[in-house]
């Protein structure tokens, strides 16, 4: 039981298991390789902001859910020339990777939505493409490990990584949760595939959630939780007709007081861009931070309150 908490989604522009398809079923219970995965703690979410905005970003964040910066640098994160600022913001509730692009972004970079920590990176790429992932961008070295970033079916981006001297973390309080958006037609696919990889499971698959969780209150939709090693995912199945600004959000922080979070994220200078409601058992909202305009990004609140 988690109480009466909630949880906060960080967003970046750019039901059973008997619900899901019986391949999904099939490969989630018989997974292809050993477990290349470390921790929750050690995967972070992926935020570009405006250079001149990266200390206020920074501020509003961890003064809406505490915790601490690691030493700001500047170095090159591609394996093309560029150069940004880069930073570690840790809470208890989730990590972000902080960049401040002094030079224009290489492409694909700015669209992958998180980092994962592996065991071993070659055999982590070697599971990925086995279970359907494309590498959009081949190993290359960074200036603590090495990186690839790679694409799931359905189009979700993510940076897989390693590093030379292995990192100690504390366990967060209460697990990030990833969101992503996939078609129709390609959710089992993405599903299959994420699954075979991470070793997770299916916690629900409910093909009539509330439509007022993306936006549209007078419809339903098919919503996917999944867990593993690799902390819990959401995964939206929608037509792509989403108000502004559903279809976002990267990254669901839980807090144990939603309006408490809310008054520290306004008073660090976030805007609230949706107020708060309650759909499956979860109080939602959603908030801006400072950006600068380089890439969208803000930060909304769904809950799990009284799971």
């Amino acid at each position: 039981m988690l109480g009466n908490r909630y949880l906060i989604k960080l967003l970046l522009l750019a039901s059973l298991l008997s619900g899901a398809s019986a391949a999904v079923a099939k490969d989630a219970a018989h997974p292809s390789a050993s477990q290349i995965g470390v921790g929750a703690q050690y995967d972070t979410t992926h935020v570009y902001v405006a250079p001149e905005e990266v200390d206020k970003f920074a501020m509003s964040f961890l003064a809406t859910f505490g915790g601490q910066s690691t030493k700001q640098v500047v170095v090159t994160v591609t394996p093309t020339p560029s150069s940004t600022t880069s930073q570690l913001l840790q809470t208890p509730v989730g990590t972000v990777s902080l960049f401040g692009f002094k030079t224009p972004i290489p492409y694909p970079f700015g669209a992958e939505r998180t980092g994962y920590l592996v065991t071993d990176l070659d055999e982590a790429i070697k599971v990925a493409k086995e279970a359907g992932a494309d590498v959009l961008v081949a190993t290359f070295p960074d200036p603590i490990g090495r990186d690839v970033v790679i694409q799931w079916p359905g189009g979700v981006n993510m940076q897989l990584y390693w590093h030379t001297t292995k990192p100690s973390y504390a366990a967060f309080e209460t697990i990030p949760e990833n969101r992503v958006y996939v078609s129709p037609d390609r959710v089992d696919t993405f599903t299959r595939s994420f699954l075979r990889f991470s070793h997770g499971k299916i916690v629900s698959d409910d093909k009539k959630s509330a439509g007022v969780e993306i936006g549209r209150p007078k419809d339903s939709y098919r919503r996917i939780r999944i867990e593993s090693v690799f902390g819990k995912m959401t995964v939206f199945v929608t037509d792509g007709h989403l108000p502004y600004p559903y279809g976002r959000e990267l990254t669901g922080y839980e807090v144990k007081d939603l309006q408490a979070t809310l008054t520290k994220a306004r008073a660090s200078g976030a805007a609230v861009l949706i107020e708060p409601y309650t759909s499956d058992g979860r109080a939602a909202s959603m908030v801006q931070f400072p950006s600068g305009g380089r890439d969208f990004v803000d930060c909304g609140a769904t809950g799990s309150a009284g799971r």
